[in-house]
């Protein structure tokens, strides 16, 4: 067997391409023959569609994830120096979009078991000397953060509750999923390509059932405004591409199932690396529908690990290995190594493995069967 048949991408986005090819050059034909380049309604009907997926009232779709939660932000009115409560743990994209909205990320520790973002962390940050007026839980690797503490958490400080749901696409908790936790709450998505729901190029969206709420969104992504010329707000340019919304729509249509794949995948490494000493698997939150976005390990000598897996052929990666709070662009902060200790111990132990919904049984013993050797030759 050649090296090239051996070799197993983390993200298989080829694979994907060709279960929608034909529809996705269908549409793209229909809106070159249309020339209807910027909104149209292709955004309209992909809006329409992934609202009614994921069960909240609005979808307004944007330019990318970090623009959907500046957007989120901005849309509430949290801004000029207020603290935005979030998990050290993040991509920085969550940090970058509060700063850019003129607000300041606080910084909060997450749970040992899921790394999630711990209530009674966040709690005492919220508590802490910046005055707060959003709480911006993560739903990291492919479930949901706590939200029934956290949602009690921000309606007791009367703080706003924005989710990044950026790797949840289809996720539940208790039946709910991302923009549907109360009056207060939005919700702030990403269609980067290796997502679940993953687009051809950059792509967002931001989810509410508030109608306030998608009006003023919908300004602020068309340099606010809702009418031609007449701006009632400062916004900027951030509409969701014409040909983007053809592809999630055509991948929409099959996210279901391929997050059924994804899940049936999880439970075949579930079962292959249970007994390997030295290798931590994820687990589920309580109440989670997890749709499993990535499968994170956790083993010791993460970088000599990674190292042979990839000479092996084996696409793994990590997400992510520096910790907001220990980043250069945001030492302004104040914080320090120490201050978070559960995030930066699982920086230096998460070990993505490969897994999307085309991903076969063979290929995933191969997976574990590498991974056992690596751990076991520590």
């Amino acid at each position: 067997m050649s090296a090239d048949q051996t070799r197993i991408p983390l993200v298989d986005l080829a694979a994907a391409h060709a279960e929608v090819a034909v529809e996705v050059e269908a549409g793209i034909a229909r809106v070159l023959a249309t020339c209807a380049f910027v909104g149209g309604p292709d955004v309209a009907g992909f809006e329409a569609e992934f609202a009614a997926f994921t069960g909240v009232a609005h979808c307004v779709g944007v330019a990318n994830g970090t623009d959907a939660i500046e957007l989120a932000l901005r849309a509430l009115g949290v801004g000029a120096g207020a603290g935005v409560v979030m998990p050290a743990n993040t991509f920085v994209a969550t940090a970058e979009a509060a700063v850019r909205a003129g607000a300041r990320p606080v910084l909060a520790d997450v749970d040992e078991e899921f790394l999630l973002l711990d209530p009674q962390r966040a709690a005492e940050a919220l508590a802490g000397p910046v005055e707060s007026r959003a709480l911006v839980p993560v739903h990291l690797n492919g479930q949901l953060a706590p939200m029934g503490a956290l949602r009690a958490l921000a309606e007791a400080r009367e703080v706003f509750l924005v989710e990044d749901a950026a790797q949840c696409q289809g996720a539940t908790q208790d039946g709910l999923g991302p923009g549907a936790w109360g009056p207060r709450g939005i919700a702030a998505t990403s269609f980067y390509p290796g997502k679940n729901l993953g687009a051809y190029g950059d792509g967002g969206a931001v989810l509410t059932g508030d109608e306030g709420y998608d009006l003023a969104l919908r300004e602020l992504r068309e340099h606010g405004s809702s009418r031609k010329y007449v701006h009632t707000r400062l916004g900027f340019n951030s509409r969701l591409d014409t040909i983007q919304a053809v592809v999630l729509r055509a991948k929409l249509r099959r996210l279901a199932d391929w997050n059924v794949r994804r899940r049936a995948a999880a439970a075949r490494y579930d079962a292959l690396l249970g007994g390997v000493e030295g290798v931590r698997t994820p687990g589920t939150a309580p109440g989670n529908e997890h749709v499993w976005h990535l499968y994170a390990v956790r083993v010791p000598e993460r970088d000599k690990v990674l190292a042979l897996l990839n000479e092996a052929g084996i696409g793994a990666g990590v997400h992510y290995p520096v910790p907001v709070h220990l980043q250069p662009a945001f030492r302004e902060l104040g914080y320090a190594r120490g201050d978070f200790p559960v995030a930066e111990r699982s920086a230096d132990e998460i070990l993505t493995l490969p897994l999307f919904p085309q991903i076969t049984a063979a290929q995933q013993e191969r997976v574990a069967e590498v991974l056992a050797g690596a751990v076991g030759g520590l």
